[in-house]
């Protein structure tokens, strides 16, 4: 029996893991925008992105402070992006979503982190068109990190390292196919290795799962989503996190209603 199956505990881990959440989604917020700046996320004072005046404690509360302030600069008055508080909320969101389903276990820890890299590359890649490396970097691990406590087997472990260079290689291999007959990049570098990524935490037919999701998504973003005039480039890295986060989260039970179908 968990822990988390007594009612008053999943409260009370329900609500810190969603201030802690929302704390994390304001720093990969932040880190996010540093990225993108070529600046360092490690160091250095929240500012007000119009003025530059350092924030204080009672400015940095996620969600309550843009609330309290009505969405401005308690120093210059300027309107502060709505990103905030909703970054915020999606951490919290990612966070509570996370602990419910996989417990305060190792497995929780090791796929928050790769929770966290997807939204931290997605915020990047919507913005500038970059997912980091280092989100692929901290992804894998993270996976190696908790080898030595889910290890199960190296015939799991091969699978899935197995998944990786299938789906890292196949699509690097379709992308360049693809590049030769339309003559321009068709998927960027991150993108593949992401997908690669994805694999390693998936597997085979989790992957497979997440690689029609992540088309359907990103022909829907893709409408959406424009780069200039008449470009037609966009960022296809949050549609692979979407579905990588989908299945991550609720892809047994979709893998098991699927089967269900097929009889």
């Amino acid at each position: 029996m968990s822990m988390l199956d007594y009612r008053p505990a999943l409260i009370f881990f329900a609500v810190m893991a969603a201030c802690f959440g929302a704390v994390m989604g304001s720093f990969l917020n932040c880190a996010a925008m540093r990225i993108v700046r070529g600046e360092s996320f490690i160091s250095g004072h929240s500012r007000c992105p119009a003025c530059g005046h350092p924030l204080g404690a009672r400015e940095l509360i996620p969600v309550l402070s843009w609330l309290f302030q009505r969405g401005r600069c308690r120093w210059c008055g300027a309107k502060v992006s709505v990103r905030y508080p909703l970054t915020e909320l999606v951490g919290a969101l990612m966070t509570v979503m996370c602990l419910t389903r996989f417990g305060l276990t190792v497995l929780c820890l090791r796929n928050y982190v790769f929770l966290c890299c997807l939204f931290l590359l997605t915020l990047t890649d919507l913005e500038a068109m970059i997912i980091p490396d280092g989100c692929h970097i901290a992804s894998v691990i993270a996976w190696m990190a908790a080898l030595p406590f889910l290890f199960t087997g190296w015939r799991d472990v091969g699978l899935s390292a197995l998944s990786a260079l299938i789906y890292g290689g196949g699509i690097l291999g379709i992308s360049m196919i693809l590049d030769r007959v339309m003559g321009r990049e068709t998927m960027g570098g991150g993108d593949i290795k992401l997908f690669a990524v994805t694999g390693l935490y998936l597997g085979i037919v989790g992957t497979l799962f997440a690689v029609v999701i992540a088309c359907v998504a990103g022909l829907l973003m893709g409408r959406l989503i424009r780069r200039g005039d008449g470009e037609k480039a966009f960022p296809f890295g949050p549609a692979i996190a979407l579905a990588a986060a989908l299945m991550l989260l609720y892809g047994q039970p979709l893998v098991q209603w699927y089967h269900s179908l097929l009889g």
